[in-house]
């Protein structure tokens, strides 16, 4: 459809009675030749920008020497540290030989040890029985496939090696065999269906924290390396490290911080941000660092972390990781390897088939074994297939889960802890006194974490598609640029009669602008203007993809595109903040409207942008936030959540929780309504404002208490704007 076809459609359906001109009419741009674009904005942009980051290290990278290497070595691992929170202090392994499994040529022992106090890790430890130590040893820290350590192509691995000659040591990672950490008893296992959910749900609670999941993993793998280089069979001048898929990331992670590591084999990990943008997108939380790509930072950077250790890239021609970022990948780095006169110790190797420790991959591990460990096995080394362990012949616990067989800590519940913590560091009100400078500090750390860029001064520009003639309002249909690259669908239901400059709302709602069919003529009847807007990734510019039911999406809703606003050092929450005062730029530049009246109508996940907005401009005059989160601290210590993630802040709850952020804004006037726990159930009043007592001791510091009210009626807005 042509745009001028779109007008002429505008112009029937605006003398349609108003029940028949809803949603369809509000959803105005469906059918013509911009709504496949709306629909992917988006994801186009986020797409655009982290591209441009990539583009700009790659232009920025110089790495020819060794002092260049020793650099950029430093700047990686630093910022891999600050990313996970820092790593936790050594604290006694107390390891415990639980069983044994004897086996021609070798012996498997079950070990249980504590990576962080009452923190228990399940491993298998692969001794040889064929040869005499000291052993080289290899660390394999698994993925993410059923059976943990069980699984029968890494059994296959650790066998060869350890007839190799090989002192082998896997455990299961957090979420997976014996560790589930969100167990349902019932089930008997995970209340999840995949463990990379298990691990963004807690990933994202400890992203709020300034943590990170990896903080957790990367350490269980260094306390088992703790563990294997404890052993008296143990060589610790020959360790090297595998492992495929979630494996194979932790692989990278380890050898680029552990030096103890010095050869490295990770499988089908390695790859590209270029094609990883332009595929597949950040996976899960786990494999995603906080502004990566906006310290300059992209996959050969995991390797010069490590370098100039041998490494061997192993990858599939077929796997979900895509290839040509292998490659692109492989090309850097050999040309670093190369200027720095150390090109043996580089390698690559790709087999044509798709994701897992498949046999190719395998004997190309092997290989790299014998070059570097120097095993007392053959050389070369042949494959012989192996009858895997059932699960629980390894398992370490006799309930199969540590959490019913020994209890103890979880991630969720340290990472629990940890906000306690921080609860009590964050400042409060104590008086009138302390209030401006708490509130200067919310803000100008609301800013900083969220990464709230500045917007012009000037309004947007925009495009009309047309007005809708009511009795007593119009509605007129327009699109803005809330920044290049993203428009913004509005309505603005404009009353007929009123004052010459008219009070205004903002009305945000996940849902769309759509939504506003009953809420905006009640106003505009009242003679208030009303703005309805469809923030970025919602309404109508929803991306097409998120109408796919898979658990991901259930749990965590637009992910991709929040994921990689936060490897930018930005967040969707803060974007959609920013589309909200572009709206209000406009409204403030038309004459028919008061721009000291403005105020803001926030529903569902749009409620939490509306009140980063209000923290950043004041112009908002008043809020009403409508089945919002309760907080971020609610998050953290309720073990499981649901489509949050979009308005998530990393390290928010270091400075501030959302109770915080209305406090900023006092006096003006505030009305929660149906706040929601994480998993988006409606909370008992009590609750609420149990929850908003450092909100509400902010207004009474400035005299205005009865302007931070709970469960205001839904038709009461004219009472709250004033």
């Amino acid at each position: 459809m042509t745009r001028r076809d779109c007008l002429l459609l505008l112009a029937a359906t605006s003398t349609l009675p108003a029940q028949e001109n809803g949603a369809n009419a509000l959803d105005f741009l469906h059918g013509i030749d911009r709504y496949d674009d709306l629909r992917t904005m988006l994801p186009e942009y986020m797409k655009r920008e982290a591209l441009a980051l990539v583009a700009a290290r790659k232009k920025s990278i110089h790495v020819r020497t060794l002092d260049d290497l020793a650099r950029r070595r430093q700047y990686v691992r630093d910022h891999i540290l600050q990313s996970v929170g820092g790593l936790p202090e050594r604290t006694p392994l107390n390891p415990k030989l639980v069983g044994t499994v004897e086996r021609e040529g070798y012996r498997i022992e079950k070990i249980t040890f504590e990576s962080l106090p009452n923190f228990h890790v399940t491993a298998n430890l692969y001794i040889p029985t064929a040869f005499q130590p000291p052993f080289p040893c290899v660390l394999y820290p698994l993925g993410h496939e059923a059976g943990a350590k069980a699984h029968e192509a890494w059994q296959q691995t650790l066998v060869t090696l350890t007839r190799m000659g090989c002192l082998c040591l896997t455990w299961d990672p957090v979420g997976q065999g014996e560790r589930v950490q969100i167990y349902d008893p019932d089930l008997g296992g995970s209340k999840l269906h995949g463990s990379t959910t298990e691990h963004t749900i807690l990933g994202i609670q400890c992203l709020l924290t300034g943590q990170h999941i990896a903080r957790y993993t990367i350490w269980d793998g260094i306390r088992a390396l703790d563990y294997l280089l404890s052993r008296k069979e143990a060589d610790p001048e020959r360790v090297l490290c595998t492992g495929n898929s979630g494996g194979g990331t932790h692989t990278t992670y380890l050898t680029a911080l552990d030096d103890r590591i010095k050869v490295a084999a990770p499988s089908c990990f390695i790859t590209s941000w270029h094609w990883m943008l332009k595929t597949i997108g950040p996976q899960d939380a786990e494999q995603v660092f906080p502004n990566w790509l906006s310290s300059g930072l992209d996959y050969p950077d995991f390797i010069y972390a490590a370098a100039p250790k041998p490494y061997i890239v192993l990858s599939a021609i077929r796997d979900f990781f895509p290839i040509d970022g292998v490659r692109e990948t492989v090309a850097e780095v050999r040309d670093v390897y190369a200027a720095i006169g150390q090109s043996d110790k580089f390698s690559f190797f790709e087999a044509d088939d798709g994701h897992g420790y498949t046999q190719p991959r395998r004997m190309a591990a092997y290989q790299w074994v014998v070059r570097w460990l120097k095993p007392q096995g053959p050389a070369p080394v042949t494959e012989t297939l192996i009858t895997p362990e059932a699960i629980q012949t390894l398992d370490c616990t006799p309930t199969g889960q540590v959490l019913t067989s020994l209890g103890g800590e979880t991630v969720f519940t340290i990472n629990r802890a940890f906000a306690q913590q921080l609860s009590k560091k964050r400042a409060t009100v104590t008086g009138p006194a302390s209030l401006k400078p708490y509130q200067e500090r919310i803000r100008r750390a609301a800013i900083e974490r969220s990464g709230h860029k500045p917007s012009p001064k000037e309004p947007p520009p925009f495009t009309r598609y047309g007005t809708i003639q009511r009795q007593g309002f119009t509605i007129e249909k327009f699109v803005y640029d809330s920044e290049p690259g993203i428009q913004i669908p509005a309505l603005l239901y404009m009353p007929a009669a009123g004052p010459s400059r008219r009070p205004a709302v903002v009305l945000v709602d996940d849902a769309g602008k759509s939504a506003s069919a009953k809420t905006g003529p009640q106003l505009a009847s009242t003679g208030v203007a009303v703005l309805a807007l469809d923030l970025r990734g919602m309404g109508e510019t929803r991306p097409p993809g998120e109408v796919n039911a898979s658990e991901f999406y259930r749990y965590f809703g637009n992910f991709e595109d929040a994921m990689t606003a936060i490897i930018m050092n930005r967040t969707l929450v803060e974007m959609r903040a920013r589309d909200i005062l572009r709206g209000i730029d406009l409204l403030a530049s038309r004459t028919d409207i008061d721009a000291s009246a403005i105020s803001g109508i926030g529903r569902g996940g749009a409620a939490v942008p509306l009140l980063y907005a209000a923290v950043f401009d004041a112009r908002l005059r008043a809020l009403s936030l409508e089945q919002m989160l309760v907080s971020y601290d609610a998050v953290v210590s309720t073990g499981m959540h649901r489509l949050i993630f979009e308005n998530i802040v990393p390290g928010a709850l270091i400075d501030y929780d959302l109770p915080d952020l209305v406090a900023a804004v006092a006096p003006r006037p505030v009305a929660i309504t149906d706040a929601q726990s994480p998993f988006g159930v409606s909370l008992p009043r009590a609750a609420v404002e149990q929850a908003y007592q450092p909100a509400f001791r902010a207004f009474q510091a400035v005299g205005a208490g009865a302007s931070l009210r709970f469960h205001i009626a839904i038709d009461n807005y004219r009472e709250l704007l004033g």
